[in-house]
């Protein structure tokens, strides 16, 4: 009779390590792809950062070469005429190595090479330049000797191409690391303001569309005629395309032709026409000695992404209340309970894990948020995000390396405010 308290039987370990050991060959492909996807575009975001790199250094340094000759248009026998040589480095910041050029002389001269550097073998010129420093040319000016009368010497010795030799290294392949694009980020003088930005565009952004989301699920959420047809319709705005929907606010609130002006005129609501997407400030409020500055722009492409996004919290928050029972609900409404109450007590508790991860989501999406400003602002009148900032830095600026310091910025911020997060957000039992 076997013992209840005995451990598992014999080969159960091996058992199970070998089916660990399958599990692991099985995901492996799985793995391998989320490194590719995931894994390396970062690290080599992070590589790019620490490297003094422009947009125009991403084409590897090499060497071109340009040939000139300076004759009459005919030269009799036993007279001279220059061959004059440019090499030069293309690259602004790379050298190029090994660099050099030939080009075959055809028959009818002989070369008078001054230069060690040059040589002349089986009608071929050689020269051996070596190491040639960013934008830096070596110029060979070089003496022929007509043999035999020449007609039209530039066309008959500029007809062969030469070649030039010699390739610097990839920019992004080099060894040379720094910190002066973050240096150059963080002494910006917008720098603080942009990251200040950043934040209170993710921070109200995500809590306007979580509000939003949530007062959509509680009117949808009851039975009525119609409802399907309301459900349905508030998903627009969500999967609209955001091209199509960010034109249509901008001709909407277009201060000299948009609807809602016009519409705020008549009422006399407003005196004159109010650029909502290009004003910077709107009014001054002030307490307790204290003023305070409302962004127009700011707080329009805010309220932009909470409208935008809403229908996702919607969705998220709508399936929950749908699983919640309802017989809390009706001994709530025997006890006396008020809307309210039966909402703050029962259904807010029940929303706190997905209200939870929606904040932590959106926040990050809205953190990463190009688009939506980009189209509407182009990041003018104080809506300049750190997002916007990598593009101006990266296409706008040219310098790569730069872009991909403050990308690296939004990385460690997002992945602090994860932390934060996750370290004080309460476990749910």
């Amino acid at each position: 009779m076997t013992d209840a308290t005995q451990g598992p039987p014999r080969g159960a370990g091996a058992l199970e390590k070998r089916e660990a050991r399958l599990a692991f060959i099985l995901l492996a492909p799985t793995f391998a792809i989320v490194a590719l996807v995931v894994a390396l575009p970062l690290i080599m975001n992070f590589w790019i950062s620490v490297k003094p790199v422009m947009l125009a250094d991403l084409r590897p340094a090499e060497a071109t070469i340009n040939e000139r000759v300076r004759a009459d248009d005919t030269v009799a026998p036993g007279e001279t005429f220059e061959i004059v040589y440019t090499l030069r480095n293309t690259s602004p910041n790379l050298p190029v190595g090994r660099a050099g050029f030939t080009d075959a002389i055809p028959a009818g001269v002989t070369l008078d090479l001054t230069d060690d550097r040059c040589a002349l073998a089986d009608g071929t010129l050689t020269c051996a330049v070596g190491r040639l420093e960013p934008r830096a040319r070596e110029r060979f000016e070089i003496v022929a000797t007509a043999t035999e009368a020449i007609d039209d010497p530039e066309e008959r010795y500029e007809a062969t191409e030469p070649a030039a030799q010699g390739r610097g290294q990839n920019a992004l392949l080099t060894f040379n690391f720094s910190l002066e694009n973050f240096t150059r980020v963080v002494n910006s003088p917008e720098f603080w303001s942009v990251l200040w930005t950043s934040i209170v565009y993710a921070i109200f952004g995500t809590g306007g569309a979580l509000l939003l989301g949530l007062f959509a699920a509680l009117l949808l959420n009851n039975a009525f005629k119609g409802r399907a047809f309301l459900r349905g319709l508030f998903l627009f705005p969500y999967v609209a395309p955001v091209i199509a929907v960010a034109y249509t606010w901008i001709t909407l609130l277009d201060p000299n032709s948009g609807t809602l002006n016009a519409i705020l005129m008549q009422m006399g609501a407003v005196s004159e026409p109010v650029n909502f997407l290009g004003q910077r400030t709107a009014f001054t409020f002030s307490v307790f000695g204290f003023s305070i500055d409302f962004p127009m722009a700011l707080t329009t492409v805010i309220v932009f992404e909470a409208w935008r996004y809403f229908p996702l919290s919607f969705l998220f928050i709508l399936a929950r209340m749908q699983s919640i029972n309802t017989d809390m609900y009706e001994a709530a409404e025997i006890d006396g309970a008020t809307p309210f109450q039966q909402f703050w007590y029962l259904s807010l508790p029940q929303l706190a894990a997905i209200l939870a991860i929606l904040f932590l989501l959106r926040y990050i999406w809205t953190f990463n948020k190009f688009d939506d400003i980009f189209l509407l602002t182009g990041g003018a009148a104080g809506t300049r995000t750190l997002t916007v900032d990598v593009y101006e830095q990266a296409i706008g600026l040219g310098n790569i390396g730069a872009g991909a310091a403050v990308a690296v910025v939004v990385f460690v911020a997002l992945l602090l405010f994860s932390l934060v997060f996750f370290r004080f957000t309460p476990k749910e039992g």
